[in-house]
């Protein structure tokens, strides 16, 4: 990680290395915080701007509220230091990362002790290398499943949720993978450590429905950009060796944006590259995120 000038924790801006925390915070030894990952983009014109910021806030109060997590700060607020923050490093892209988590002052499951809220921001290229971004990525399916509803909520991006994804993605890199693919408890596709998955068969994409999943915002625009192309999309369950058999295959995500998978379990998918389907979202979502698609310019948040 590339070090920057300040965060913003608790209303002010503050250097770097002074944004500390008590060891005794309670988030730290019990995991009950929310966070975002959050992209800003450099403009073709030169400036810059943070993409889908409003849904990103919007997401993040939503999953305070899924945990009765209090929030001391509104979500114009929140948009704003985003944005302050941005600037106070003086970065023209980069990746923002708010968390709320509770303070320290009291321990034990029941306590509450105030709400706190850090964002920082840094430079992050492709979160599975550039290599990725352009001819895929290969999977191993994880012997670690996701989570049922019921057993943690699903649609809380909680800090303490991450010990599965990252259980499962250290599994896969450790047999030379770039990334795990998690099954839910039936035994169906969910999603990968931190990526919704789409596939194409047939000239149909489909996605694993929300139950089991977060409801990325990067997939929500796939949505939209798939249904505004003409093409079919459907949310529903498939399996493993549905991916096996699909013309195509990718991720989307804010860190890994929307990233092609040619190989799952030694299998390869497709041709083993890119497949029409993938290059067209994948042109598009970059001409988008570049300030060059009027039609979407709504999602993109000037700094």
């Amino acid at each position: 990680m590339q070090k920057t000038e300040r965060i913003w924790l608790d209303g002010t801006l503050v250097p770097w290395d002074e944004a500390q925390v008590h060891v005794l915070t309670h988030t730290l030894h019990y995991g009950l915080g929310v966070f975002e990952g959050i992209r800003c983009y450099q403009q073709r014109d030169g400036r810059s701007a943070i993409f889908r910021l409003r849904e990103h806030v919007e997401r993040l109060f939503g999953s305070a509220h899924v945990l009765d997590l209090a929030m001391p700060w509104s979500r114009e607020q929140i948009a704003d230091a985003c944005r302050e923050t941005v600037r106070a490093n003086h970065l023209r892209e980069c990746y923002l990362r708010p968390i709320a988590f509770l303070g320290d002052g009291e321990m034990g499951l029941s306590a509450r002790p105030p709400t706190r809220v850090a964002i920082a921001a840094w430079p992050w290229g492709a979160y599975l290398g550039d290599e990725g971004v352009k001819h895929g990525v290969r999977l191993k399916t994880s012997s670690f499943q996701r989570f049922h509803p019921n057993t943690l909520l699903t649609k809380a991006k909680a800090v303490g949720h991450y010990v599965n994804s990252i259980l499962a993605a250290q599994e896969a890199r450790a047999g030379g993978y770039d990334e795990a693919l998690l099954l839910d408890v039936d035994g169906y596709v969910s999603e990968a450590s931190g990526e919704n998955i789409f596939i194409v068969q047939q000239g149909t994409v489909k996605t694993t429905p929300l139950p089991t999943v977060l409801g990325g915002i990067t997939r929500d625009a796939a949505l939209r950009l798939l249904a505004d192309a003409g093409i079919a999309v459907r949310e529903e369950r498939f399996t493993r060796d549905e991916v096996y058999l699909a013309e195509e295959a990718f991720f989307t995500g804010t860190a890994v944006e929307i990233t092609p998978i040619r190989e799952l379990d030694g299998r390869r998918i497709g041709t083993g590259r890119p497949g029409p389907v993938t290059s067209r979202l994948q042109e598009l979502f970059f001409s988008i995120i570049r300030g060059t698609e009027p039609r979407y310019a709504a999602w993109l948040t000037p700094i």
